[in-house]
Formats: C-alpha cells, structure tokens, sequence
C-alpha cells in the first residue's frame, strides 16, 4: 500500500469532499476519487458512507484514519531520527511533560539545548502521566517528564530534583482555606476531584491511610485546566500538587497542603532497548550534566 494513499484518504476524511481534497492535494478529482475506490477494494470494507453529498466515514473508517494517521506519523519521525545522525546535529525531539513546578525546569532545560544546538526544534506534549507511558510505549514520544511511580522495569529514567508538595486546593473564601493542613478525615466530608492516573491515587490513598470507598470523588481528570475552574466555581476542591497553580491562574484559590506531609518526586523516562536518535541522546546527557548525575559503574 503506498503511503501517498493514506495521506490522500486522510485528507478526504478531514475535508468529507472529494472535490476540495483534490484541490488541496493538487491532483484531479476523477484520480483522487479511483484512488479512494482502490484502496477500499484492496482493504475489503467501505471506508466512507456517501450522505448528502458528504463522505462520512464509517466505523471501519475512522479505526483506518487513526491507524493511517500513526502509519505516516512514524514514517516521518523515522526520517527525522535518520537525519539526527548527521555530524550538525538537528531534527526535531518528541518530548512528553505533565503539568507541575517540573514544567519551568523543562522549558529550561529546552532553552539551553536550543542555544546549544541552533538547529534541533522541541515538539512538545502534555499529558497526564498515564497518558505520557502510553504514547511512549507506541513510540510516539522520545522522551517523558512525569511524576513518581513508574513502572522501573519498563524504562530507563532519571530522577529529577524537582519535588512538589501534594495536597488541597481550594476556593480561598471556603472554610477548608482557613487551615494549616488537610488529613484524611477532611477530605471524607467534601466533593473532591482526583487525578485519572491510577497509580498515583493508590499511592496517595496508601500514604494517607484513606479508605477510598468513604470518598465522595465527583471528578477525575487527565489535565487539571477544566477542574480548576469547577474549583473556582465552589463545586468541589481539588487533590492536586502545589505546582499546579505555577502553570495555571491561581487567582481566587488556596492550596493546603497533606498531613502527613506529602511530595511528589519528578522523573524523565524512555524506553529500554529503543534506539534513541542522536539529538535525544544529547537532551538526556545534559539533563543528567545538569543534575549532576553520576551513572552506576
């Protein structure tokens, strides 16, 4: 199957016209229209249904444009990969970051390489933790900034310097606000909203002693964007860590950290056994340079 196909059914999918994905590609209609029946005799299923003048696509449809969409995804980050190799280094590096205090060192650590390698460019992801692993796994990122735990045996990682403080936060005109600390027992009679990462919530339930089923959870989330603003609303308060509200407007919320106290360790992963592309490799040797990292002998 040759890739100029997919990208030709992707730009059908995306237009739902054969007519403007044709203008747009720069080929004729009656060719791009023979290309699209080709290639759903060669898949064996229909990729479109024809409504109202409109190609929508069907089930079977939309699960190709994902798997085409990764198809030509790799192909160009295989390429970039190939050309890191060359002596003046450059490409482009897929870095993953969840949003916390270890976001400032990131973007430093991006600053410095940038001024150091001119031609090297940062396509930069945020996610939550479980979201980082997945697209790491598919060999959609390069590298992970995300925080502790971490399936050790999976991965090569650093562990960062950068800690944040776990805890609660709040509306600042709430009576919660008025506390020095949050224990488990306050957290029982309030609406809270938690993070989607499992392993982090069963850690933090660990640590606190809570016993989840007296939680009244009535929000989980994979970015805390939208959960601030319910937070700032007095719908419920949110478990989070104290660098969340680095990154997004903290005005009119309190963050009230854990008893017992609670921190939250940052680390940058990669796979095992994956080639790494020369640029990549250089990132991890000055994050390391950086934090003064000494490797076991």
């Amino acid at each position: 199957m040759d890739t100029r196909v997919l990208k030709y059914f992707i730009a059908v999918a995306k237009l739902g016209n054969v007519t403007k994905a044709a203008e747009q590609l720069h080929i004729t209609q009656p060719t791009l229209s023979r290309q699209i029946n080709e290639l759903e005799k060669e898949i064996g299923v229909d990729l479109f249904d024809r409504v109202n003048h409109r190609l929508v696509l069907t089930k079977s449809g939309a699960l190709f444009q994902q798997r085409a969409q990764t198809i030509l995804d790799f192909i160009l980050q295989t390429k970039s990969k190939l050309q890191n190799q060359d002596n003046d280094l450059s490409g482009t590096i897929r870095l993953g970051c969840v949003e916390s205090s270890v976001s400032i060192f990131a973007m430093n650590m991006i600053e410095k390489m940038q001024r150091k390698y001119p031609h090297i460019k940062f396509d930069i992801y945020t996610a939550n933790g479980n979201d980082l692993k997945e697209k790491l796994d598919q060999d959609l990122l390069d590298l992970i900034i995300l925080i502790e735990p971490i399936e050790a045996a999976k991965y090569h990682y650093l562990q960062l310097p950068n800690k944040d403080q776990w805890g609660l936060i709040v509306k600042k005109d709430s009576k919660l606000a008025k506390k020095d600390s949050i224990t488990a027992k306050d957290l029982y009679h309030i609406p809270i909203a938690f993070t989607k990462r499992n392993l982090v919530r069963d850690e933090l339930i660990d640590i606190l002693k809570l016993d989840a089923n007296k939680l009244n959870l009535r929000s989980t989330h994979n970015l805390a964007g939208n959960s601030l603003l319910l937070v700032k609303s007095g719908l419920f308060s949110m478990v989070s860590i104290k660098g969340i509200l680095d990154v997004y407007n903290s005005e009119g919320l309190s963050f009230i950290p854990f008893k017992p106290f609670t921190l939250a360790n940052h680390i940058t992963a990669w796979k095992k056994n994956s080639y790494l592309s020369p640029a990549t490799e250089k990132f991890i040797q000055l994050i390391a340079e950086e934090i003064n990292f000494v490797p076991k002998k």
